[in-house]
């Protein structure tokens, strides 16, 4: 085998400080990054496929509703997360964009918040005790729909 790139990183176990579930846009990845770096998670286990938290809420199948639910399962069992942070974002193509909403960001926004709220019971059924945390992206900022969070910087 040959070194093809040349980084250090520590090899010892960590404790997760959430479970992050989002999808791969590149146009939020950004965003997302400096705002679990602003919240002060450092160690997040990431899990991103197309759609985020729509995998939960509003999935294509069990199968992947089955496995974003592993995903959270073994975050908690192998870096004993005790929070998920559930995530989707506007103008996501897996809802078909904001078309979708005939433009409309604020019935883009409802819906998203609807979804979330799903996502949100659906993992506190399944993970009784684990805090659950709830955004919606969008290309101004991130919004809380759980309600707890207050704005970070």
């Amino acid at each position: 085998m040959e070194k093809v790139f040349d980084f250090d990183s520590s090899p010892d176990a960590y404790t997760a400080d959430a479970a992050v579930l989002c999808c791969f846009d590149e146009r939020i990845r950004h965003a997302v990054q400096k705002f679990l770096s602003r919240r002060e998670i450092l160690h997040p286990d990431m899990v991103v496929v197309a759609g985020g938290a729509k995998t939960l809420a509003s999935p294509r199948n069990d199968f992947e509703r089955d496995f974003i639910l592993e995903q959270l399962r073994m975050s908690i069992l192998l870096h004993k997360t005790t929070r998920a942070i559930l995530m989707s974002h506007s103008d996501c193509a897996t809802y078909g964009g904001l078309a979708a909403f005939g433009g409309n960001r604020q019935r883009e926004a409802e819906h998203h918040r609807q979804e979330l709220q799903r996502a949100a019971e659906l993992v506190r059924a399944r993970f009784p005790g684990i805090e659950v945390e709830t955004y919606f992206v969008t290309f101004e900022g991130v919004f809380s729909t759980s309600g707890t969070i207050k704005k970070v910087a």
